[in-house]
């Protein structure tokens, strides 16, 4: 094929979109797919705040994300072209970030909250996978990730949730739910469940592209 095929997936925060692009990424080689994630490209604000600061600060807005460097490298990307770009490290300021150096490969999986409501990116995706998650599900996998891996206490977490994380969700992405390709639905927890719908979608793209 000429042009890479582009599968964007979206969901939101404790959809568990990170165990399926694992899941997902299992079936293919490096030299067969290659990631670029929404979260690489948080404009650098929180090394500067205090903890006060940073528990108010909205990062889920789309204004927080460069979108035109974001769509950039994608289009790189598309044109064969290797991008070199710093990880994000989730404003811990303990984390050297690691440069991410992204390969082009026949299959290109775009990933992020906002990739369907950036219009321009949403365009480029030939595939669109939406994560789902029933709220109360997803806020205890929120609680468990932010709380152990990110260190964040209780009261921070739900600041987040209830003023930030759902009303994002319900204005940035949930409007497109009905224009994506596959809504998967992850309120298990249940391993076998994800492996088997991503060993389906995986399936029918070697089927289509290789």
């Amino acid at each position: 094929m000429n042009k890479p095929y582009i599968v964007g997936i979206a969901g939101g925060s404790g959809s568990g979109k990170t165990f399926f692009l694992k899941c997902f990424l299992e079936h293919f080689t490096a030299n067969e797919v290659c990631l670029v994630s929404q979260d690489d490209y948080y404009f650098s604000v929180a090394h500067n705040m205090t903890a006060e600061e940073n528990r108010l600060y909205n990062f889920d807005l789309p204004a927080t994300i460069d979108h035109e460097h974001f769509q950039e490298d994608i289009s790189k990307l598309l044109n064969k072209e290797t991008i070199l770009k710093p990880e994000y490290t989730f404003n811990n300021p303990n984390i050297i970030p690691k440069v991410l150096e992204i390969k082009p490969a026949p299959i290109l999986i775009v990933e992020g909250l906002f990739i369907l409501h950036f219009k321009e990116i949403s365009k480029l995706l030939d595939l669109k996978v939406f994560i789902d998650a029933d709220e109360d599900v997803a806020l205890q996998r929120r609680l468990k990730r932010d709380l152990i891996e990110r260190g964040y206490s209780h009261d921070d977490v739900m600041y987040k949730w209830i003023n930030h994380v759902v009303p994002a969700y319900k204005e940035y992405l949930l409007p497109y739910k009905d224009e994506c390709d596959e809504v998967i639905t992850n309120n298990s927890n249940i391993a076998q469940d994800i492996i088997a719908v991503t060993e389906k979608i995986s399936a029918e793209l070697r089927k289509k592209l290789f």
